[in-house]
């Protein structure tokens, strides 16, 4: 099935290897991650964690072998969309959040696709929204959470810089911000002043942005302890290129801190 022009969506394909079946689903945003996707999905089969919520793969158009249907399939995956349309991670993350809304899920949740995330806390993250918390954070920071092997550079950039910026423009204290682990209720995604499918979101906008929007909303948002593990004497799996991405990366938040995303700033200049 192919899903096109769509405001704010990109073109993206579904296939679709079940019917919803679960209150919840996880996206799981990926780009050729080989062998780390499938051990991810591989730890989240022995905990039953597709029995818990619906697992989508929101694919960047991989070509490593890492989406064939069959090894989905054998892991519980419920659904693959693949990206066709323009964007990187942002777009990734909208085309889910617009499959997901369709489809009726109560709520979303999130994950990196290159097993360094504790795919084994998502329950977590459900009792979380099913208390009615509309923003649930992941921190490895936080009392019972997990750092194993963070790199020097980037335990700086979250703690010193990142996590600093969020919160200021949050107007509430964050520990983890850059932890793509994190739950969203269908609420928060559907309020009018959110509106996460624009275009305006194509790298990592969109989780800058909604990682303050809900406060600034005042509306139900907390942390919970999570883990991350980095590969030891491997290289950092990342997206993020040193210098423009987290350059890049610099831009997104000051304009976030200064509400350049904002729906009604956006109106008022058009």
């Amino acid at each position: 099935m192919e899903k096109k022009n769509i405001n704010g969506v990109p073109d993206f394909t579904i296939k679709e290897y079940n019917q919803k079946q679960n209150k919840y689903c996880l996206l799981i945003p990926i780009l050729n991650e080989g062998e780390r996707i499938k051990k991810e999905l591989e730890r989240a089969k022995n905990k039953n964690i597709d029995s818990l919520v619906d697992i989508i793969i929101c694919d960047g158009k991989s070509s490593d072998g890492s989406t064939d249907d069959e090894l989905l399939k054998s892991y519980g995956v419920n659904t693959l969309l693949i990206k066709t349309g323009e964007g990187r991670q942002g777009a990734q993350l909208r085309m889910g959040i617009y499959y997901a809304l369709q489809r009726g899920y109560a709520g979303i949740i999130t994950i990196d696709g290159n097993n360094k995330d504790s795919i084994e806390d998502v329950p977590k993250f459900i009792k979380k929204l099913e208390e009615g918390y509309d923003f649930v954070q992941g921190s490895r920071f936080i009392k019972g959470g997990e750092a194993i092997n963070t790199p020097v550079i980037r335990y700086l950039s979250v703690r010193f810089i990142h996590a600093p910026i969020i919160s200021l423009t949050a107007h509430k204290w964050y520990t983890d911000t850059t932890n793509n682990f994190r739950a969203y209720s269908k609420e928060y995604l559907e309020n009018e002043n959110v509106q996460p499918l624009r275009d305006i979101f194509v790298t990592y906008e969109l989780l800058a942005y909604l990682s303050v929007k809900a406060d600034q909303l005042k509306m139900k948002t907390c942390e919970i302890p999570v883990k991350r593990e980095y590969p030891k004497n491997e290289a950092t799996p990342t997206k993020i290129s040193p210098i423009k991405g987290n350059s890049n990366l610099m831009k997104i938040l000051v304009k976030n801190l200064f509400h350049q995303y904002d729906v009604k700033k956006i109106e008022r200049k058009q």
